[in-house]
């Protein structure tokens, strides 16, 4: 006998219309708090209070980062920055790489590094310039 199995178990049931419990209860307590707000502010801050509550609102309810809804990616990055972090080094035994010492060879020797006089220049009249004012 065989059975189907069902697909797409972790799918939220649609509750008020299009939206899931958990989207209705923020956008409900947004409108809730804004309801109050209208009669215990003015205008003015009453309009900035909403945007900011309705943004947040509509954020918490539709937002995913990397397919997580943003409640529960709040939630795991305040776990993970509460939580103390233990960083254990295991040392793992492998064997030793052993490099042969490669001998370089002296490429220039110290009569390649030493100066030398020609006719055309004009460091023969420096030198004997320099030597004879050390007398």
């Amino acid at each position: 006998m065989r059975f189907t199995v069902p697909k797409f178990i972790e799918h939220e049931a649609k509750i008020v219309g299009p939206l899931t419990f958990k989207q209705f209860a923020f956008i409900g307590t947004a409108a809730f708090i804004g309801f109050i707000l209208y009669f215990t502010v003015s205008f003015s801050i009453f309009i900035i209070a909403c945007l900011v509550l309705g943004g947040g609102a509509i954020a918490l309810a539709f937002l995913k980062i990397e397919g997580k809804p943003l409640p529960a990616f709040l939630g795991n990055l305040l776990l993970f920055r509460l939580s103390p972090k233990i960083y254990v080094w295991r040392k793992i035994k492998s064997r030793l790489k052993i490099f042969k010492k490669a001998k370089f060879e002296k490429q220039e020797t110290d009569e390649a590094l030493s100066l030398k006089i020609t006719q055309k220049g004009q460091l023969k009249n420096l030198k004997t310039k320099v030597d004879t004012t050390n007398k």
